[in-house]
């Protein structure tokens, strides 16, 4: 597990590892006419596989956005999302949730445990909707690597903030996804919390071979990353391999002073990304 201090350069990854999911010509708008927002313009970007991806601009700038369309639980306007061979942009809401069941692990901000439920039930709670049985030796892999083995019997409220995240952490990789969509894992966490959950996630691309793509605001988060996406009115504006923590906070600055000089910005998308919505129609 990681220390809160920031963790050492990444080695090179070859860019030609081939892509989880890819967005082609994505185009998100909200409302009409004079209220239009363009939220995606045109976005094309593939995430490879094998990869910690993280995704950063403004607030409203667009990356939560094209997080929730990637992911499907937001509809595209125009354009295509490639997933396992998938165009997810084509699929119904009972395609796309049988899709993300046993492809997709989201992780919130929010946490988003059940309380009614212990660490153990909620860890296990994607295969229990989906009627899939766990697979032991990984169950025991991740509850070790996460250090919360000793917490299983504990309901949430009974677990630290940092102890709740790894619970969902644990959860979202239990099914063995292809891929995982985290929306400001460490935005509810201390310092010292932040950077275990970072060094997980990090620790799960290179040790596991998991793929993940992360929404953040926080520069030392992206700084996790092999890879780091900024976003600004929509567009991407900078795209960095092995970002620094001190290179992302001048680049989120700059789009920051943009937005400001532009007079207005993005306004947040509706919070459909509960965590339910990975599992049930």
């Amino acid at each position: 597990m990681s220390d809160a201090s920031q963790p050492t350069p990444h080695p090179h990854v070859d860019q030609g590892a081939p892509a989880a999911i890819e967005a082609v010509d994505l185009v998100k708008d909200y409302g009409t006419g004079d209220s239009e927002v363009h939220a995606l313009r045109g976005v094309n970007i593939a995430f490879e596989q094998g990869r910690f991806t993280a995704i950063m601009g403004p607030s409203g700038s667009g990356k939560s956005t094209l997080m929730h369309t990637m992911s499907g639980l937001d509809k595209a306007t125009s354009g295509h999302v490639l997933f396992q061979g998938h165009d997810l942009t084509g699929m119904g809401d009972k395609e796309l949730t049988l899709l993300r069941r046993h492809g997709i692990g989201f992780i919130f901000q929010s946490f988003n445990l059940l309380p009614m439920f212990s660490a153990r039930q909620n860890i296990l709670m994607p295969l229990t909707l989906a009627g899939d049985k766990p697979d032991r030796a990984w169950f025991d892999l991740l509850v070790g690597t996460l250090g919360i083995t000793d917490r299983l019997e504990h309901r949430p409220n009974e677990l630290s903030g940092g102890q709740q995240q790894r619970v969902a952490i644990a959860r979202a990789l239990i099914g063995k996804p292809a891929l995982v969509f985290a929306d400001e894992p460490t935005g509810a966490l201390d310092s010292v919390a932040s950077a275990e959950v970072l060094g997980f996630l990090r620790n799960s691309v290179k040790e596991l071979g998991q793929t993940v793509v992360m929404v953040t605001h926080d520069p030392m988060a992206a700084s996790y990353a092999d890879r780091a996406i900024v976003f600004s009115d929509g567009r991407i504006a900078a795209d960095v391999d092995n970002p620094t923590a001190e290179r992302m906070s001048e680049l989120l600055m700059q789009e920051r002073a943009r937005a400001t000089q532009a007079g207005g910005k993005v306004p947040l998308p509706p919070r459909k990304a509960q965590w339910t919505a990975g599992y049930q129609a």
